[in-house]
C-alpha cells in the first residue's frame, strides 16, 4: 500500500518506520521541505517529498501535525489525488500550543473540525497512544499484553483499512463509531493513553456520557498539567497509571 505522512515529529516518524517495516511504500513531508527530511527518509527507507506532492498516488494520507498547522496547508494539497484517498488525523488539540480554536472549545470533535478545514472525509486514529507506547508496546496478535486503538470515521471502508494498518503494527484496532463519537478518544477521556485491551476499551468508551463530554476540556487540561509534572518525563510506566487514576479506572 502507498502510505504518505505529513508531519515527521515523534508520532509521524514512528508511524513511518513501523509502516515501512510492515511492507508499505512510505512517503513523508513537512512544512520545511524534503531536504530537511533526508536523514529520516534514509533511516526509514521512505521517500521525502514536498507537501504539495505527498498525497499524489497515495492510498492513505496520515496527518500528524499540531491543530494550528492544518489551516496552513496548501490549497492544492489534494490536486491529482485518488478520489478514494483515505485521510487520517492523529492529532490532539491543546489550546496552549494551538491557540484558542472556538469550535473545539465549544465541543466540536477535533477531527470533524479538521474535515471541515480540508474539505475531505477524515478518519481519527493513533491519537490516544503516547509515543513511548507506540514505539515499545506493540505485541503479536493474541498476546494478552496487546492493547487497542480506536478508529472513528464516517466511511466504513476507510475505517477498515486503518484498522488493518493498526493490526499490522502490533495493536488491536477497534471501530469507535462515526466522527461525532470521536470525542471519546480525545485527551481528557478515559480512552486517552490508558493502554486498555480491546474489550475493556470498548466497554470504557461505550460508558462515556454527555457529562463526560461536557467536562472533556477541563479533564484534558488537568491531565496535561499532571503529566508535565511527572519526574521522569511522559513515559508509559508513569503516565498510564496517572491517566487511569484520573479516569477512575483500576490499574
Amino acid at each position: 500500500m502507498e502510505v504518505s505522512l505529513i508531519g515527521a515529529g515523534n508520532i509521524g516518524a514512528c508511524l513511518a518506520r513501523k509502516l515501512k517495516d510492515a511492507g508499505h511504500t512510505v512517503r513523508i513531508a513537512n512544512s520545511r521541505g524534503p531536504e530537511t527530511l533526508a536523514d529520516l527518509a534514509k533511516e526509514v527507507g521512505a521517500t521525502a517529498v514536498s507537501v504539495v506532492d505527498v498525497a499524489k498516488q497515495s492510498d492513505v494520507l496520515i496527518i500528524s501535525v499540531p491543530m494550528k498547522a492544518i489551516q496552513q496547508f496548501p490549497a492544492n494539497l489534494f490536486d491529482g489525488t485518488r478520489h478514494d484517498l483515505i485521510v487520517v488525523d492523529t492529532g490532539n488539540y491543546y489550546s496552549m500550543r494551538d491557540g484558542r480554536i472556538e469550535p473545539l472549545e465549544s465541543g466540536m470533535p477535533e477531527t470533524k473540525w479538521i474535515a471541515e478545514q480540508l474539505g475531505r472525509p477524515v478518519v481519527k486514529a493513533f491519537n490516544n497512544i503516547s509515543i513511548d507506547s507506540l514505539r515499545n508496546q506493540g505485541r503479536p496478535k493474541g498476546s494478552p499484553e496487546r492493547f487497542a486503538l480506536p478508529v472513528a470515521g464516517d466511511d466504513q471502508r476507510a475505517k477498515d483499512v486503518v484498522i488493518g494498518l493498526i493490526e499490522e503494527i502490533g495493536f488491536d484496532g477497534i471501530d469507535a463509531g462515526d466522527l461525532d463519537a470521536s470525542w471519546r478518544q480525545q485527551p481528557g477521556s478515559a480512552a486517552y493513553c490508558t493502554n486498555l485491551g480491546a474489550s475493556r476499551l470498548k466497554e470504557v468508551m461505550q460508558g462515556l456520557t454527555a457529562d463526560d463530554r461536557a467536562k472533556l476540556g477541563e479533564r484534558r487540561d488537568v491531565a496535561l498539567k499532571k503529566m508535565m509534572e511527572l519526574p521522569n518525563g511522559i513515559i508509559a510506566k508513569d503516565s498510564v497509571p496517572l491517566l487511569r487514576s484520573l479516569a477512575g479506572l483500576p490499574d
